[in-house]
């Protein structure tokens, strides 16, 4: 062979020895899967860290359906100063490497959320190698934060599953959860145009009784995760919880429904009328008059007449845009309501400084730094509605209108 072509031939096979893509690899019986971390504040000050750590053959059992009296996750607590003290204190309790690549849910203490914020806390996350962007965070609210992670849920055996998806569901269906991740949450804090909101979690019933494998053996389940309005968050604190209305009305402005029902008081009956919305869009723009910025939403919603408990002609064209004229009047009104009471807590939740910088960059400058506790506050907001019926179902006249009939 010639030796200009040895040479580089030897050169190749010395460097495949050195370029081996094992080197550092952990086997997967050497890990310790976690699936969520909850962080609180005992009394003393410091900080206590809730690991969910995975069990992965009694996981597959139940899902096989050998049911089985083991519980599909366990349970590691550590106390420190921070949350790399918490990774280094847990790992010595348990007989393998901590991975947290799998971890999509991370809880935090109402009351550490309060009073330190979660500036300091995320630091280490989003420095992690390990740590995904796309972890779902939410705010422990009326409980501690390890009492959502030690929490043994029935149909997801692991209770990480059930708070994401929980929350997910309620923000497509009612509009009083947001599902938002580590790298959004981030974003957020570092934006001087737009505030956080995570959604809280709570658990309700005997909460005694969340951390037993019997709390799955019941169809009347004792401890259960509920999800529980939306936190808000200035200068990376919670100051205020959105719930009901207020939670859907703020909804609505951050185009974050996707189908949900709307109640209708008609005739002097309560939620006589019950409305599917099947898409709805909203658009926020911003505008200068003299020189001060003003909000302009428009709302086009389309749904179906879904339930109906009064009298109503629904073939008459009146009465169905007399049902339209309501809906899009108190729509608006839960909207308003929403942002008012965004504004009396200074923390623009809707992004309105993020839209004023993209669409005015200059006039941003001048605005930016009293945003939040100048104009904020005082910012004018038109909110328009419109709302569309496309079908009333397969009953054009209700129920009801026969038996009044009847009874006639």
């Amino acid at each position: 062979m010639n030796r200009k072509r040895l040479v580089p031939l030897l050169m190749m096979l010395i460097a495949t020895t050195f370029t081996t893509g094992c080197w550092d690899k952990t086997e997967l019986n050497e890990m310790a899967i976690v699936s969520a971390v909850g962080l609180d504040r005992n009394k003393e000050g410091k900080l206590v860290g809730t690991f969910q750590i995975i069990n992965p053959s009694n996981v597959a059992g139940a899902l096989q359906g050998g049911g089985g009296t083991n519980p599909p996750i366990s349970i590691y607590r550590a106390t420190g100063n921070n949350v790399l003290d918490l990774d280094s204190i847990a790992s010595t309790k348990i007989s393998r490497d901590m991975y947290f690549a799998h971890a999509n849910l991370v809880v935090i203490g109402e009351e550490l959320a309060k009073e330190e914020g979660l500036n300091d806390i995320f630091d280490a996350f989003e420095r992690s190698p390990e740590f995904r962007a796309t972890t779902r965070i939410v705010i422990a609210r009326g409980v501690k934060a390890r009492d959502i992670v030690e929490t043994l849920t029935a149909i997801d055996k692991v209770s990480a599953e059930k708070v994401i998806r929980t929350i997910e569901t309620t923000e497509k269906t009612q509009g009083k959860s947001i599902s938002i991740n580590l790298q959004e949450t981030i974003k957020n804090l570092l934006s001087t145009g737009k505030e956080p909101i995570i959604s809280g979690f709570t658990v309700k019933g005997n909460t005694g009784k969340e951390n037993k494998m019997e709390n799955t053996m019941s169809s009347d389940i004792e401890a259960n995760p509920n999800a529980a309005g939306i936190g808000v968050f200035k200068d990376g604190k919670l100051i205020d919880w959105l719930d009901g209305d207020k939670a859907i009305g703020s909804m609505w402005v951050l185009d974050r429904i996707e189908n949900t029902y709307l109640n209708l008081d008609w005739e002097g009956k309560k939620d006589a009328i019950t409305y599917s919305v099947i898409r709805q869009k909203t658009n926020v723009r911003v505008k200068l008059v003299n020189g001060k910025p003003k909000i302009s939403i428009k709302v086009r919603a389309e749904g179906d007449v879904r339930e109906v408990n009064v009298p109503l002609n629904l073939t008459d064209m009146h009465v169905l845009l007399d049902i339209e004229k309501k809906l899009a009047k108190e729509l608006k009104k839960e909207m308003e309501v929403a942002i008012v009471r965004a504004q009396k807590n200074k923390s623009d939740i809707f992004g309105f400084g993020e839209i004023m910088h993209e669409s005015h960059p200059k006039e941003w400058k001048k605005l930016e730094k009293n945003w939040d506790d100048d104009t904020f506050p005082k910012l004018e907001v038109d909110v328009q509605v419109e709302t569309f019926i496309r079908r009333t179902g397969l009953r054009n006249k209700p129920f009801l209108s026969n038996l009044k009939k009847k009874d006639q």
